[in-house]
């Protein structure tokens, strides 16, 4: 198998989260018998805004969690409610529990690329350096993702810009490796090193070039 394909293949080793993140969440009804803490989780898959307020009310506890370990909060970052978002966060959810993959809630925005969330999230005090189980940060998969605006916040929030996770791969060689040329640019300004290298010897220019990305190439 060659290097680039290496590569390729493990930018797709991806969480339960990616298909979570775009799929829309199965519409079911809240059961009058279930605990108010599952119908504020069935509150939350639904995008149920009222819902979930009448759950808190009735002493729903925000840091409830499903059966994959996602809290009501989690799933209303996978489904890009903002407002949900503020009302749990307001309501006392941990801004850095995790689901049962280790994906935070920053992870989890920062790989959908919603950056008025991860402020909101940062605002909290989100872990910047937490790694799911495949030793990957937020801004790892925002700058593998082409997120600038979200890689950007991260980094002004103290984010490492050349900590290297999973396989020795650092933002820039994420990037780079997928051609997200406005991306490599910030990371560059900011002051990645270029000249790092993963556990097999290869920098970003590698990869970029590897994978054709000639425009990020002439960057690096």
């Amino acid at each position: 198998m060659s290097k680039q394909i290496t590569f390729l293949k493990l930018f797709t080793i991806e969480l339960a989260l990616t298909a979570a993140c775009f799929s829309p969440a199965m519409a079911q009804p809240i059961n009058p018998h279930q605990s108010v803490s599952a119908q504020l989780l069935v509150a939350a898959k639904q995008g149920d805004l009222q819902g979930i307020q009448k759950s808190l009310e009735r002493g729903a506890a925000p840091n409830s969690r499903n059966r994959q370990g996602k809290t009501a909060l989690f799933l209303a970052i996978e489904k890009n409610q903002i407002d949900i978002v503020k009302l749990m966060l307001d309501a006392g959810a941990d801004v850095n529990l995790a689901s049962l993959e280790k994906v935070t809630p920053l992870i989890a925005a920062a790989y959908a690329g919603n950056s008025d969330i991860v402020g909101l999230l940062l605002n909290k005090g989100a872990q910047l350096e937490d790694t799911d189980r495949i030793r990957k940060s937020a801004l790892v998969y925002a700058a593998g993702m082409g997120h600038t605006k979200v890689v950007e916040q991260l980094l002004t929030a103290g984010a490492q810009i050349d900590a290297a996770y999973a396989d020795g791969l650092t933002p820039l060689m994420w990037a780079a490796g997928q051609g997200h040329t406005d991306t490599v640019k910030l990371l560059l300004s900011k002051g990645a090193d270029a000249a790092r290298k993963d556990d097999r010897g290869l920098t970003a220019a590698d990869m970029a070039k590897e994978a054709g990305h000639t425009g990020v190439l002439g960057l690096l």
